[in-house]
């Protein structure tokens, strides 16, 4: 093949793929992906943990992020900070995610999402990586909390983009990049549509979310890494260039962000 992929945020958890991992992985290698960046959140670090040790155990293609996400802010206690602290400094781990706010559904009381928040950028600034953020409903508060926690100072990006031409301005002005995931495909996301077309072009990834919001033609099945595809494809159309400069610009924006190669 003449392109490389880097499936930038994926969950690939046994609730989710209870054959494992490994299968899903080889059917995204098949179509070009070699590079994923599995996310492991959930009501406890148990998800941290299988993605450290995923990482662990192909290192020449998967990197991990682990955080506390804002549907289980209530968690974040001194004990689980602390254990999420050891696993952030571990090398397999490229960034603290995927950590924000969500309006939508409200597990966690909106302060609680606040302070968690800047808890979990506070620690990404103290050992010098990346955050990856969730936001949904909520652009306000989360570019406010950005600023006022010193995120600029490791930058990051906004994964599962779905906010508008201005909310992206303001976090590319915050050192953040964003990544587009099935939703850019969907004929209803005019706003997203038009953030992939005209960002600029080094701040720009791409992502399935996996096992969500499988991407067109796919709709209806379970997302899974070699549908990474099918975005990286939607994004070269909405800027009239070809799939192969899509896969080029946004795995070198992968490997610059997470500061690996694939």
């Amino acid at each position: 093949m003449t392109f490389r992929l880097v499936d930038s945020h994926c969950h690939l958890d046994t609730e989710y793929f209870p054959e494992g991992p490994d299968d899903a992985l080889a059917r995204a290698v098949a179509v070009g992906v070699r590079g994923f960046v599995v996310v492991g959140v959930g009501p406890d670090l148990e998800p941290a943990r299988r993605a450290v040790a995923l990482a662990r155990r192909k290192p020449e293609c998967v990197s991990a992020v682990v955080g506390v996400h804002p549907h289980n802010a209530t968690s974040l206690n001194d004990e689980v900070l602390g254990e999420l602290a050891t696993l952030v400094r571990m090398p397999e781990v490229v960034a603290v995610g995927e950590i924000g706010l969500d309006y939508h559904y409200d597990y966690s009381p909106r302060e609680v999402q606040r302070a968690a928040f800047a808890r979990l950028i506070d620690l990404a600034r103290q050992v010098g990586k990346p955050i990856v953020v969730h936001t949904r409903e909520a652009a306000s508060d989360t570019i406010d909390v950005l600023r006022s926690s010193g995120a600029r100072d490791v930058g990051g990006i906004i994964h599962c983009f779905s906010e508008d031409r201005a909310f992206a301005e303001k976090a590319f002005d915050l050192d953040f990049d964003v990544s587009f995931s099935g939703i850019v495909t969907f004929k209803n996301a005019a706003a997203v549509h038009e953030v992939a077309a005209s960002a600029p072009v080094h701040r720009i990834l791409v992502e399935t979310d996996s096992p969500y919001l499988a991407p067109v033609p796919m709709r209806g099945k379970p997302c899974e890494p070699a549908f990474v595809v099918h975005v990286a494809k939607r994004v070269a159309a909405l800027r009239g260039v070809t799939f192969e400069a899509i896969a080029q610009a946004t795995t070198q924006n992968a490997e610059r962000r997470f500061r690996r190669s694939f």
